[in-house]
């Protein structure tokens, strides 16, 4: 039993040192699935007496009016025997505390550090662990007391403000409500009844414990009400005797104090027959037992959430990626790990594992077949057009057979304008890469981590881009240019000879021209033209591929790759900046992961061991 709660206690301190707590969020935490009890009382209820009597020692502040105005997160642990107690807050891990005068006084201080020294209150919790071999392992939580009016110095709301923060510790299922109710008041009247009545109507999660039985007016007692007549809870009422002012006065010991407690129930007749089940001692053994009956029945939820939480905290990870290595040759390996993953990415978009590659294939398929038939062919072999470059090309001397010096001429002025879609298409293709080049960025998780890195490689994939291009374009229009440098003789050699149509030279020279004859020459250049884009219509999309998508695949980083084996340690360190909250989260996560690992790690071993 006591390693099972030590192991809770353990936990919590763990995820309250990580502010892994459910305390003002909504979000379900490693905290929140932990069993733990809420103390709840009205002001001047003996709710802090009861606490001090459980732990045996006087260490919460006293006066009058609101005087707990922080929770008071406080967890014991049992040590062995003839061991010396000692207290440690959380906010001061490294200091122990052997005089509980000093923690009384460390808690009004840590109060007035997060509230001044006014009467406002706090939601923000003080962590107090108390180690003593005259405690069972508990963890308690001690709650502002419920108020019905402001006093002077506190805001109209403080009662609205105390009543929200109460019950948010308590409305959570895994919370054991220890209500504290004076028996010398009616139970109808009692703050903490009124407030864990709403929260848990049936009673399954409350323990009442009354207070100030000693003082009840004479003729009078609290039978009815211990008994469970009064008002009934599923676990039997239980009635404490706290220290008078006057003991407290005087530093009545607190052992003495128990004593005389246990004495005055068995003494009392009125409650001689509950005396087994009366005080303090006993108060704080059932509390124990039934702690630890209730986290036995909470491990398997705990551990669900466990296991959930650390495949989140794991998923997180791995999207924030690896922290940075720290010596220049590590910086170096993972800036070049990182590029082949981005270059993977990138061949991955071109081999069709990912999409964009077809887009390419679309520009050789229909935009740049497209544009060659969109060329006007007909009118730069017009009649006029004809007439006009022939007889140029003729000069002073009409042709003799053939105007091959026209054909020439009509054929280059032709064929030249397939530069035009030729061009087109290397800049098409240059425009894809570079948007499968951003689309691989985005998708190498490791370039979100460190944005300088991130910008570098892309200038970097796109300057070898342009280089490609500029490299492409010249070879594409080399291709055009070849076929307007030199024409295929066996296609003219090929055509049917008609001397009758314009090859009698004893014609005159306006029936050389004639419309006919020009028309013949029209015909006979455009299907040469018609042949050459067929041709270059699949020598075109080939010179592409090897100068930019197969040079792509094969070098897109080489120069990147170049740079960076003459960077300095400076240099490289640059390019691995990431945000410094990217940084931080990740701390924090590996630090929570750490947590819940070991926390899985111990509470299967206790789920096992049952």
């Amino acid at each position: 039993m006591e390693n099972l709660i030590s192991l809770v206690n353990k936990i919590q301190r763990a995820c309250t040192a990580l502010g892994d707590h459910g305390e003002n969020t909504a979000l379900p935490t490693l905290w929140d699935s932990l069993p733990a009890i809420a103390v709840v009382g009205g002001q001047s209820s003996g709710k802090s007496s009861v606490l001090e009597s459980v732990v045996g020692k006087d260490f919460l502040p006293r006066g009058s009016g609101i005087v707990t105005r922080r929770p008071l997160v406080l967890q014991l642990h049992k040590i062995e025997e003839g061991s010396r107690e000692y207290a440690e807050f959380l906010h001061l891990p490294r200091k122990r505390f052997t005089d509980f005068v000093a923690v009384r006084k460390e808690i009004q201080d840590e109060t007035d550090r997060e509230t001044g020294r006014t009467k406002q209150i706090s939601s923000v919790p003080i962590h107090l662990s108390i180690y003593s071999p005259n405690v069972v392992n508990l963890t308690l939580i001690d709650l502002p007391g419920l108020t019905k009016v402001a006093v002077e110095g506190q805001p109209d709301s403080i009662v609205k403000d105390i009543e929200d923060m109460v019950r948010s510790y308590i409305e959570k299922p895994n919370c054991i409500i220890l209500a504290i109710s004076p028996a010398n008041q009616d139970l109808a009247t009692s703050d903490a009844i009124k407030i864990s009545r709403e929260v848990d109507p049936t009673g399954e999660r409350t323990i009442g414990v009354l207070t100030k039985i000693d003082l009840m007016d004479k003729g009078t007692d609290a039978v009815d009400m211990l008994e469970g007549r009064a008002y009934r809870l599923k676990f039997p009422w239980i009635g404490v005797v706290n220290r008078s002012q006057q003991d407290i006065n005087k530093n009545v010991d607190m052992i003495a104090a128990r004593r005389r407690e246990r004495e005055y129930f068995n003494s009392t007749p009125e409650y001689k027959h509950l005396a087994h089940r009366m005080g303090s001692e006993h108060l704080a053994k059932m509390l124990s037992k039934h702690l630890e009956t209730v986290i036995k029945s909470k491990i398997p939820g705990i551990q669900s959430l466990i296991n959930k939480t650390i495949a989140e905290l794991e998923a997180e990870l791995t999207r924030l990626g690896k922290p940075v290595a720290a010596d220049a040759g590590g910086k170096l390996y993972s800036i070049m790990e990182i590029c082949r993953s981005f270059d993977q990415i990138f061949k991955d978009h071109l081999d069709g594992v990912r999409p964009g590659g077809d887009k390419i294939y679309n520009v050789f398929d229909n935009q740049l077949p497209a544009a060659l038939k969109r060329l006007q062919f007909d009118k730069q072999l017009s009649m006029e057009n004809i007439r006009k470059l022939i007889t140029e090309a003729d000069g002073y001397q009409p042709h003799l057979i053939a105007p091959e010096q026209g054909y020439r001429r009509l054929i280059e002025s032709s064929l030249i304008t397939i530069r035009g879609p030729a061009e087109a298409a290397v800049d098409a293709v240059h425009a894809l890469l570079k948007d499968l080049v951003h689309k691989a960025i985005s998708e190498t998780v490791d370039l979100k981590q460190y944005p300088g890195l991130r910008v570098e490689v892309g200038a970097a994939a796109v300057d070898s881009l342009e280089r490609m291009r500029d490299e492409s374009k010249r070879a594409t229009l080399q291709l055009v240019d070849m076929e307007c440098g030199y024409l295929t003789v066996d296609f003219f050699r090929k055509l049917p000879q008609d001397v009758d149509k314009g090859g009698n030279p004893t014609h005159s020279i306006f029936d050389r021209y004639n419309d006919s004859y020009l028309r013949r020459i029209g015909t006979t250049i455009l299907s040469y033209v018609n042949m050459v884009c067929a041709t270059l219509r699949h020598s075109i999309p080939k010179s592409i591929v090897y100068c930019q998508v197969r040079e792509a695949k094969r070098s897109l980083l080489d120069h990147f790759f170049t740079d960076l084996g003459k960077m300095e340690t400076k240099r490289l360190s640059s390019l691995l900046n990431e945000d410094p909250a990217i940084m931080e989260r990740r701390t924090a996560l590996a630090k929570r992961l750490e947590l819940y690992r070991s926390a899985q790690a111990e509470i299967d071993a206790v789920a096992w061991s049952k």
